[in-house]
């Protein structure tokens, strides 16, 4: 009977050494990367460094932000899918690697389709359409007439083939059968400062790049591409109440891992980065910039990024696009 007890007690002591370690190495139990496949200093890295502050606050443990810029995003990316699936490396990217680069780039080195574990849709803002504030064009329809008139002769600036700024061009063209040239800029800076300076017509940017100057009179905003007004700009009409449809356009942040993230990492991954995004002192910050919260569930994002994917597939084979 003694003996009996010992080897129970023996056998009970042997589990709990082994279940110890497996409950002290509960993720994340040594420091996160969050893979930037941007340079420093845009809106991606921005969201980037935002999250990595607030899950190292809520989580306990350092979160490290690493640029891997080049290829439209595709290198960055591309790396994360070569990760192990264990939570310690991730995605924080725009929409450009997750819906739109597969489509303009011959070799992308991942499925976009497959070789990721969505996690959430961190924040979202909508384009805006801006001319120069010494423009001609008061209004969206005097955009379109203008289109109709001269075909092509309207100049639209973007931060690049392929960017969130000239594939909202092109469907704006696709939508109301008109034509106008896209001149493509190495970055969103040159490209605002040109239309600053009104070497061209007019541009699709980004809210929260050119905020500043809708709000110093510098530039005039004729609609918004978000199926609401924005809150920053709550005088401007969306691209809809201009009589425009179809082209309810954002720009977005997300982030993803390699394919086959523990099931426990992925949902404590989503639901605190959603606690950290509607902080008290994080979300009015966010929102000051033109940024709505999302936060969805990595089931949301899934079928969102599905259907993104999809549609963006639709507007550069319909539009004949290349990243050339």
């Amino acid at each position: 009977m003694l003996r009996r007890t010992l080897l129970s007690v023996a056998a009970a002591a042997a589990a709990l050494a082994v279940a110890l370690p497996a409950m002290a190495q509960a993720w994340p139990a040594k420091p996160v990367t969050l893979v930037v496949p941007f340079p420093p200093g845009g809106s991606t890295d921005m969201i980037a460094r935002t999250l990595a502050s607030g899950l190292q606050a809520k989580l306990g443990q350092t979160f490290i932000v690493d640029n891997k810029a080049g290829a439209t995003g595709t290198i960055g990316a591309a790396q994360v899918k070569r990760a192990p699936a264990d939570g310690y490396t991730l995605l924080v990217a725009s929409l450009g690697p997750y819906v739109i680069a597969p489509h303009l780039l011959k070799n992308t080195p991942y499925d976009a389709t497959k070789d990721f574990d969505y996690i959430t849709v961190a924040v979202q803002a909508p384009n805006v359409l801006v001319v120069p504030a010494a423009s001609p064009f008061k209004t969206v329809a005097d955009v379109i007439a203008a289109e109709k008139k001269n075909p092509g002769k309207l100049t639209f600036a973007s931060s690049g083939n392929g960017s969130s700024d000239h594939l909202t061009a092109e469907l704006f063209w696709l939508q109301t059968g008109t034509e106008g040239t896209h001149v493509p800029y190495k970055g969103g800076a040159p490209a605002i400062t040109d239309l600053l300076g009104a070497v061209v017509d007019a541009s699709f940017q980004n809210v929260n790049a050119v905020i500043q100057h809708i709000n110093s009179g510098k530039l005039r905003a004729l609609a918004v591409t978000g199926d609401k007004r924005s809150t920053l700009l709550p005088q401007v009409p969306t691209l809809a109440e201009s009589g425009v449809k179809g082209v309810d356009v954002y720009s977005w942040q997300a982030v993803a891992g390699p394919k086959g993230l523990p099931a426990d990492v992925k949902a404590k991954l989503a639901t605190t980065i959603a606690a950290v995004l509607n902080d008290a002192a994080v979300k009015p910050k966010l929102t000051e910039q033109g940024f709505e919260i999302v936060a969805n569930t990595p089931e949301q994002f899934a079928k969102f990024q599905a259907a993104e994917y999809a549609r963006w597939k639709n507007v550069i084979e319909t539009r004949k696009i290349t990243a050339d």
